[in-house]
């Protein structure tokens, strides 16, 4: 069959792919979104289903088209059990937060990017990535049974983590980050369960560690009787048994008792930093097909919505240049960096840290810190710990002073790294550089937590 021409095709239907796709389609130009499901599978992804800053999503999906999909707009903070310490902390959240039905919200700007003027192309699966020396042109995938070209100047991967098209295209002389292994991934399992009485913790998002430091179980509750409940590791971690350890803690609460299991799903998600670059000639990546997700929270809904968006205004700039080439796409990654991906970058510092501690020692001191320095450092990427602070900290932590020590320690390289990234690049020609410098502040992430290098 001859190839189909578009002006850009984007791969995979979800958070990131609708909205690029929406982004192009309403500047006039003609392009559509290639994915593997069928039209009523469309949308169906495995997510805690939490969304945070809802009220500031980019207007290329206007929020009116998805505001039925939130189930549960009452949620405002994060609850943390800790067994080991007998004790539970609430989190305040900042911004606005919510629970979706993640199904509805998928289906919801499936047909925002449709209303834009995008086409979609569903049980099609992309198979090979074509390119023209460095250029990418296209891709080939099978559609109802039979081989298909799909060729286009601008290709948008937004297929997911470790995602198909990264291992296919020739990425090694441009500045796309190969640096990704499945260590730098979390494994995990989600169940969306009914129960017979609305929980008391309707609204809140709770979050439990398993046994292990690289591993949690959240409970997010949908509605007050419909809780998406999952498990999670780090997969520089050993294997869990995921089902298993999600139906043991089940087992143990009471809330659960008679619960009726509405859906199963597992998925990766990248609980890493952002890819360094996420442009090479022709191409493009944005959400989790380019770690664009909190590696603290495992959040990625907003930040999909976000890359999408970017993504979708290089595409244009490079059409209307007609000139697809990394100094061209190369503005997509400075946006990205500025906006949250220095942020995350600097977050994956503690991500990295709980691979070297025990589990019962960090648990007792998250106990000990006050709750609102906890949630500057999920979502600030950084947080302030005066002396007041310190010393009060330092009483409620006795007998882990050790690791307070090494946990302050790891906030000044931290620290260090989200200034570097407020210096990311203007150009490619200064990218390597950079990367220099960013990767001699890694070896000092690695001495202070002791930790096996992740990247």
């Amino acid at each position: 069959m001859p190839p189909v021409e578009k002006d850009a095709i984007v791969v995979g239907a979800g958070t990131a792919g609708a909205y690029a796709a929406a982004t192009i389609a309403r500047a006039g130009y003609d392009v559509t979104v290639l994915e593997r499901k069928s039209e009523d599978e469309a949308g169906h992804i495995a997510c805690g289903d939490a969304l945070k800053g809802a009220d500031e999503f980019p207007d290329s999906i206007p929020k009116s088209t998805f505001e039925h999909a939130i189930s549960n707009p009452d949620v405002d903070h994060g609850r943390f059990e800790i067994p080991q310490a007998d004790t539970v902390v609430d989190i305040p959240v900042p911004g606005e937060l919510a629970v979706i039905d993640r199904l509805a919200f998928g289906k919801a700007i499936i047909d925002g990017a449709q209303n834009a003027g995008a086409t979609f192309e569903f049980d099609t699966a992309v198979t090979d990535v074509l390119q023209d020396g460095r250029q990418v042109t296209g891709v080939t995938a099978m559609q109802d049974g039979q081989p298909q070209a799909f060729e286009a100047p601008i290709v948008v991967d937004a297929a997911g983590a470790l995602s198909l098209l990264q291992d296919k295209a020739d990425l090694e002389e441009t500045t796309f980050d190969t640096n990704v292994n499945y260590r730098q991934f979390t494994s995990a399992y989600r169940e969306i369960i009914e129960v017979e009485e609305p929980v008391d913790y309707e609204d809140a998002l709770v979050f439990k560690p398993t046994d292990r430091a690289e591993g949690y179980i959240w409970y997010f509750p949908r509605t007050g009787t419909e809780i998406n409940a999952g498990v999670g590791f780090q997969m520089t971690a050993e294997p869990m048994q995921l089902v298993e350890a999600l139906r043991e803690d089940l087992e143990s609460r009471p809330e659960f008792g008679n619960a009726k299991v509405l859906d199963k799903l597992g998925a990766a998600i990248p609980t890493r930093r952002p890819y360094d670059s996420a442009v090479a000639p022709g191409y493009l990546a944005a959400g989790d097909a380019a770690g664009h997700v909190n590696p603290t929270t495992g959040g990625g809904i907003a930040g999909a919505a976000y890359a999408g968006t970017y993504a979708g205004e290089s595409a244009i700039d490079a059409l209307e240049a007609g000139d697809a080439s990394e100094d061209v796409l190369w503005e997509y990654n400075e946006r990205i960096m500025d906006h949250f991906g220095g942020r995350y970058a600097s977050l994956d510092v503690y991500n990295i840290l709980t691979t070297a501690v025990e589990v019962e020692q960090l648990m007792d001191l998250l106990a000990s810190i006050p709750a609102e320095k906890v949630s500057e450092a999920l979502y600030a990427g950084t947080a302030d710990f005066g002396l007041g602070l310190k010393l009060r900290t330092m009483l409620g932590s006795l007998g882990h002073w050790r690791l307070l020590y090494q946990l302050y320690q790891t906030k000044d390289v931290a620290d260090r790294l989200l200034d570097h990234y407020e210096t990311y690049p203007e150009s490619p020609a200064e990218f390597a550089e950079w990367q220099r410098e960013r990767d001699a502040i890694m070896e000092s992430v690695y001495q202070v937590t002791g930790a096996s290098p992740k990247y």
